[in-house]
Formats: structure tokens, C-alpha cells, sequence
């Protein structure tokens, strides 16, 4: 008997998860992984059949993300760290702080901020284990539909992603969560029960509590059929991916033509659009904001400057042109540069030809310095970059293949005194923002294992 995708329904076990394993990393057992270890049932049946594969060469760690949610939050962090020094598993503990943009769920917040700091946390070609496993699929499938989601939405959850400097890996998604537990029993391994899952407000939980037996009665094969259901999706949504990539050929830098997009289909001209906006990091629209860039934004006239915003997101047509930026702040306007910020000279540095330039106006100097364990790609670089200071709304992924994040809020986060973020030279290769002098390079110029030329950009702030 098998199961959606060609995986045996074997019991679940070191061997089986094992077998799994080889099939989405191609290296292991050669491999680092690294489990997300929340102290629930599911992650502790991963993280204790793991440990007892875990001999050399395969490396295995965990990371506990305390969302500080809960009043017992730290006693579940105690606990996790009790389980993997049972199971002789080096355990980091990470804390979150968690706060929702306007219109945002307090759990789409914690998911977003749990995500970011796991990946940033990766190593260089490490994977990321998740316990999500075959009940979840179909709940996310479920409520997806529910929400009115596209084919991306109904993809639901890959086995394998790209995730900042290594992966995304699901190797439970073959299994159901009446099989994990069985397995924690048969070897005596606590868990941790969240009472915020009998909460019955929150859709999940509902759809777990009220809904899926109903439906598992009548249908006992219906999470591996939804499974099979959704990863037909998720072949569609990279055929209209491989589509909207074409189309975004009317992108100029960070901009898109509105000429080139009115001449595509509705359907066409929607599809290169939402391409775009996920492509450059950010979170696509409600349907409705999507209908109306598509339609009156296009339409309008080519000085009307019309803007369309959402959570966290504001797209402007500027004479042919659309534009992305974070949305501003309470208070604050999209256009408005940073506090403390002021007008700066824009300098332009040919590095090829002198590799430290002094900058005039910033105070400092920055220079290129060779260096074989350097995290730029020298290759990487244009022959002449361009230094300019902050103007508001700039945005870069410091993270291999993490989300764009706006600058504003990677200073908060690493508290650059104010009074010192405005003076900060920005480091440009034609439109695009690939280092923040002495703080973040962007993944597009970050080196890799591949990179032949290697260096550190270094800021003297004092000449």
C-alpha cells in the first residue's frame, strides 16, 4: 500500500523517517539538519527518532522558539531543554517578540516572526526539519479553500523549500498524528499539550475539533486524497509562475511597466502582478487590492499618481510605473525619509580602481578588503557602485532566502542609535540595495562555498 507520493504506509520509526529523509536530502546521512522543537507531540516524535539516528556523519541540533505568548512559555522552553538532554541533542532557545501589523493575526505574526528568526539562525546548507505532518496538510488545505485562496494557498505545504542559507524540510507528511503518538507511547517521550488548542475561536482548532471527524468518518482516506489534490495545485502554481516571470519582463528594476501590463490578458496582467510582489519579498494582496492595481491603477491618468495599500505593503504608480515599499508607519508618510536622516551626497565609487573611498559628508570612509573567508562575492559587483544616504522606505534581504526587510526595521532591531541611522552610507548597485555600510549585505552579493573572490565592505566611521 502506498501512500500520495510514493511513500509506503510504514509505520513510523527511526528507519522509516530515515528511508524519508534520503529522499528529500540527497546528501543524507551527510547532512546537518536542525529540528524545530516546539515540545508538542509532533516535533517530539520527530526530534526522538532523529536522536537515534543522530551518529556520525549526520549532525542534528534543535531550536526552541519562545514566542512569550503564554504565561507558561518559559516552563515549555525548561521542559524542551529537559527532553533534548535526554536525547543528548544540543538545544538553542530563541525568544520572539511578537507584534501584529494593522489587520494582522496575533498566530500570523508569531509564524512570521518564528520563521524569520529560525532562518536566520541556519547554517550554510542546513536543513530546517518541521513536524508538520499529514493531519496538517489537510487542515491547511481545508481552511485555504475556505479562505478563498489561489492555487499557491491550496499548494498548501512542499515536502522541501529553500529557506535562508539552507532548507525547508517536512518528512512527516506522510504520516498522521494518531501514528506519532502511538510512537511517543511505545517509548515512554512526554509532550507538551498547548491549551490554546482546545481554544475553539480559532479556525484550526475548530476545523480539528468539530469538522475533520465528521468528514474522516465518511471519508477515512480524505488527508491522503486532499494531499494528492494539493500537490496538483502546487504543479499549476509553477507553471503560472514560470508565466508571470515571462510577463514580468515589463520590470524595470524594482518598477513595473504599466504599459507593457495592459496589454496582457486580465488574467495575465493579475498573475504578473502577484508574481512581482512575491518575488520582491512582499505579501500579496486581498483580492480586492489586487483587482483595483490591476484595473483603475492602470487605467488612470499618467499624472494621477494613484496608490493602492495593505498590511505592511504600498504599491504607487508614478507617470508609467509601478512602484513597492514598505507601507510608513502611524504618522509617517511613504514618501518622508527616515527621522534623523539628511540630505547626503550621492557618490559614486568605481572599487575596480581604488578599493577604499572616502565620502565626503558621511564622516568615514569605506573600503573593499580581500578576504578568503569574507562574506561579499567580489564577482558579484559591478564594476561602479553608488553610495547615497537613507531616503526613506529602502529595503533589502539580508538573509539567503528570507523575506525583504525594510531597513527601518532591521535598525530598530539591531538598535542603531538614532541619531546614527541617517548617516549610514547605503551601498547601491544600480537600484538595488546590496549593503548597509558596517551591518547588512544583501543576499544577491552574499558569497557561497562557489564564490572565487571573497572580501568584507568595511566602514571607518572616522577618518
Amino acid at each position: 500500500m502506498r501512500r500520495a507520493g510514493g511513500r509506503r504506509s510504514v509505520a513510523f520509526g527511526p528507519r522509516a523517517l530515515s528511508a524519508r529523509l534520503a529522499e528529500l536530502l540527497p546528501d543524507f546521512p551527510q547532512v546537518s539538519v536542525c529540528v524545530a522543537f516546539s515540545g508538542g507531540a509532533d516535533s517530539t516524535a520527530l526530534l526522538g527518532a532523529l536522536a537515534a539516528l543522530a551518529r556520525a556523519p549526520l549532525e542534528l541540533r534543535a531550536i526552541h522558539i519562545d514566542h512569550r505568548l503564554h504565561p507558561h512559555s518559559r516552563r515549555w522552553s525548561a521542559h524542551c531543554a529537559r527532553v533534548a538532554r535526554a536525547l543528548a541533542v544540543p538545544l538553542t532557545v530563541l525568544r520572539a517578540t511578537v507584534a501584529p501589523l494593522p489587520g494582522e493575526s496575533l498566530e500570523a505574526a508569531a509564524r512570521t516572526v518564528r520563521y524569520r528568526l529560525l532562518g536566520e539562525a541556519l547554517r550554510d546548507g542546513e536543513a530546517l526539519l518541521t513536524a508538520h505532518h499529514e493531519d496538517d496538510q489537510l487542515e491547511t488545505v481545508l481552511l485555504q479553500l475556505l479562505r478563498g485562496a489561489g492555487l499557491a494557498g491550496i499548494a498548501a505545504m512542499p515536502a522541501r523549500a529553500p529557506l535562508a542559507r539552507g532548507f525547508l524540510v517536512r518528512p512527516l507528511l506522510a504520516w498522521s498524528r494518531q501514528e506519532l503518538v502511538a510512537y511517543l507511547r511505545a517509548r515512554g517521550l512526554e509532550w507538551i499539550e498547548d491549551p490554546m488548542n482546545s481554544e475553539l475561536r480559532l479556525d484550526r482548532n475548530y476545523l480539528r475539533a468539530r469538522v475533520l471527524p465528521a468528514i474522516r468518518e465518511r471519508w477515512p482516506a480524505a488527508a491522503t486524497t486532499v494531499t494528492r489534490t494539493a500537490r496538483h495545485a502546487a504543479e499549476a502554481q509553477r507553471l503560472l509562475d514560470e508565466l508571470g516571470r515571462a510577463d514580468a519582463r515589463a520590470a524595470f528594476g524594482a518598477r513595473l511597466s504599466a504599459k507593457v501590463l495592459r496589454a496582457l490578458t486580465p488574467e495575465r496582467r493579475r498573475n504578473a502582478l502577484r508574481y512581482w510582489m512575491t518575488a520582491a519579498g512582499y505579501r500579496p494582496p486581498p483580492a480586492s487590492r489586487l483587482e483595483e492595481i490591476a484595473g483603475p491603477v492602470l487605467a488612470a491618468r499618467s499624472d494621477a499618481q494613484p496608490r493602492v495599500s495593505w498590511p505592511g505593503v504600498v504599491v504607487l504608480r508614478e507617470a508609467d510605473l509601478l512602484s513597492l515599499c514598505a507601507s510608513p508607519g502611524p504618522g509617517e508618510r511613504a514618501s518622508s525619509p527616515p527621522p534623523g536622516a539628511s540630505p547626503l551626497p550621492e557618490v559614486s565609487w568605481s572599487w575596480g580602481r581604488g578599493r577604499s573611498r572616502v565620502l565626503p559628508g558621511y564622516g568615514g570612509r569605506l573600503t573593499l578588503k580581500p578576504d578568503e573567508r569574507g562574506p561579499l562575492d567580489l564577482e558579484a559587483l559591478p564594476a561602479t557602485l553608488t553610495v547615497r544616504g537613507r531616503r526613506g522606505g529602502e529595503r533589502l534581504r539580508p538573509v539567503r532566502g528570507g523575506p525583504h526587510r525594510a531597513l527601518k526595521s532591521l535598525m530598530q532591531e539591531a538598535r542603531v542609535p538614532v541619531a546614527e541611522r541617517g548617516r549610514r552610507p547605503l551601498v547601491y548597485a544600480g537600484d538595488t540595495l546590496i549593503a548597509v555600510a558596517g551591518l547588512w549585505l544583501d543576499e544577491s552579493v552574499q558569497a557561497s562555498e562557489a564564490s572565487r573572490r571573497r572580501g568584507r565592505l568595511v566602514w571607518s566611521a572616522a577618518d
